[in-house]
């Protein structure tokens, strides 16, 4: 949702008043207060300064204003606030990703959502033993949540038990689905309902993954539809 309004001064991009005019243009302009700065010129400002974050502003974050934010962070990016984008590639097979997705804060891992084929009865606070669907890793989790059969759970590790006497009660459920993730985004922000390719920080095959955007709150992201089958060339086999 960009602004008709024309600026004469904006004909210099690399001159930092004149982006700080055309920030507080594409800014939704509510003066809401929740970024912490009274009005949107404080926080354009702020932002020239590196003294708060885009993230900060909840309403950039919505579909209707989705296109000013990607200009906001074109013009970040000119003036060296925020990074261009790196690329991200996984280590097993050399696919690229759109980004990596970090756990939530405070937390030590991606929030994964699985469903069992076992009919073992799960409870939050259960440990349990599994493989993904379509991963030859053997995985160690805690469970968060319970709803119906869906758990979500936090990796405890590590990959594969060798001894056979386990410091730690367990239950070995067999293989599951990932049905999704939820965690922080690291890099280029998508949309809701956008495919992506993304890399979990806490993959221990540091394997791209691929899986449609269902929720987006700032850079927290729960993605569904997951597969291990990224439709991609790897990036060293481009032409």
């Amino acid at each position: 949702m960009k602004s008709n309004s024309s600026d004469s001064n904006n004909k210099n991009p690399n001159n930092k008043s004149n982006h700080r005019d055309k920030i507080i243009e594409l800014l939704p302009g509510f003066n809401c207060g929740i970024c912490g700065y009274a009005r949107c010129d404080e926080f354009a400002g702020s932002l020239l300064k590196k003294r708060i974050k885009l993230d900060e502003c909840r309403f950039l974050y919505q579909e209707l204003f989705e296109e000013n934010r990607r200009e906001l962070e074109k013009i970040l990016k000119e003036e060296k606030i925020i990074p261009e984008d790196e690329l991200v590639i996984g280590l097993l097979d050399g696919y690229e990703a759109d980004f990596v997705l970090k756990p939530l804060p405070d937390e030590h891992s991606c929030r994964e959502m699985l469903y069992p084929f076992s009919r073992t009865e799960l409870k939050a606070g259960d440990v349990i033993r599994y493989r993904p669907l379509g991963c030859p890793i053997i995985h160690f989790a805690k469970i968060i949540a319970e709803d119906n059969g869906l758990i979500t759970v936090h990796i405890v590790g590590p990959c594969q038990r060798v001894d056979e006497n386990p410091d730690f009660d367990f239950l070995d459920i067999g293989v599951c689905m990932v049905g999704g993730f939820e965690g922080i985004i690291e890099g280029k922000l998508p949309s809701v309902g956008e495919t992506v390719r993304f890399l979990p920080k806490h993959c221990m095959m540091q394997k791209v993954h691929s899986g449609v955007v269902v929720q987006l709150v700032g850079r927290r992201a729960i993605i569904e539809g997951i597969d291990l089958k990224v439709w991609y060339p790897p990036v060293k086999g481009r032409l």
